[in-house]
């Protein structure tokens, strides 16, 4: 039995696809589907069903998948036995967009500080990693969520507008105005359909991608925005944020993690630094 197979065993189990694990590995996608043909032959046992969107793991492959993490793990832990250098800690930690750039600055140099020779990587949540960063409904079935944030969205109005002196905003102010629209994000989907379902217009100013975009273009003039209550967008100096009667915006994040994918002492600590941030943050 190849560790190469197993590595790419535990790619294909974790992405569920073989073509997500193909650039994973950067291997093409035959040279992956060989070495998963060849575990099965080996062990005699069907490890995933393929289907239209991927592939779904066995039973069989769930029994067979923390061995192969582990043996995978092992490979780099030998690997550095008999280096010079301290042996590192690897950690690769899946993100979500839009986190904001301070509040995610300050979580991954309080791990840094929290664990001796850290070796980060970020990656998409999407991606295999060992625990991601999310909203809590992106947490799957077989994960832990511990919340670290959470965001209450409000209408960023810039300050010069005759608007951003009313200290409570209601749906029928938004008849017309101006929006920049960002995609995707829940937020502003459920405003909009609140917006509908009382005949109010939503505006398309502009379209874009990113929160970090989006404050700026508000403090600019272009447009409102639907933005979450972040720090460094509260001491823009060119907007207000300012609650929508009637209606709660609210998205929590956290750490989601599987229980057993990391030893228990860098679990441990993980889940310290980011309660320590939702202390602060609270």
């Amino acid at each position: 039995m190849k560790l190469r197979s197993l590595k790419y065993f535990r790619s294909v189990y974790e992405l569920g696809s073989i073509t997500a694990a193909s650039k994973a590995c950067f291997v093409s996608q035959p040279s992956i589907t060989a070495a998963i043909s060849q575990l099965e032959q080996l062990l005699e046992i069907e490890l995933f069903i393929r289907h239209a969107g991927g592939v779904s793991p066995t039973s069989a492959a769930d029994k067979l998948y923390p061995l192969a993490r582990s043996m995978s793990d092992n490979e780099q832990t030998i690997l550095h036995l008999f280096s010079d250098a301290p042996t590192s800690t690897p950690l690769k930690l899946g993100l979500m967009r839009s986190l904001g750039a301070e509040r995610m600055s300050s979580l991954l140099n309080d791990l840094s500080k929290r664990i001796d020779n850290l070796e980060l990587t970020l990656v998409d949540p999407d991606e295999a990693c060992d625990a991601r960063v999310v909203l809590s409904q992106s947490v799957n079935s077989c994960e832990a969520f511990l919340p670290i944030w959470q965001d209450r969205y409000q209408l960023a109005i810039p300050k010069s507008w005759s608007l951003a002196t009313k200290p409570l905003i209601t749906l029928s102010d938004l008849d017309g105005i101006a929006f920049i629209n960002r995609t995707p994000c829940d937020a502003l989907e459920k405003l909009k359909q609140a917006m509908a379902a009382k005949g109010v217009q939503f505006q398309n100013r502009a379209n874009i991608r990113t929160i970090e975009y989006a404050w700026p273009l508000v403090s600019a003039g272009v447009g409102v925005a639907l933005l979450p209550d972040w720090e460094e967008i509260k001491q823009s100096d060119g907007l207000v944020l300012r609650p929508i009667e009637g209606i709660e915006l609210i998205k929590r994040i956290g750490l989601a993690y599987t229980s057993g994918w990391l030893s228990e002492p860098l679990i441990t600590a993980i889940i310290s630094v980011c309660r320590a941030s939702q202390s602060r943050r609270g």
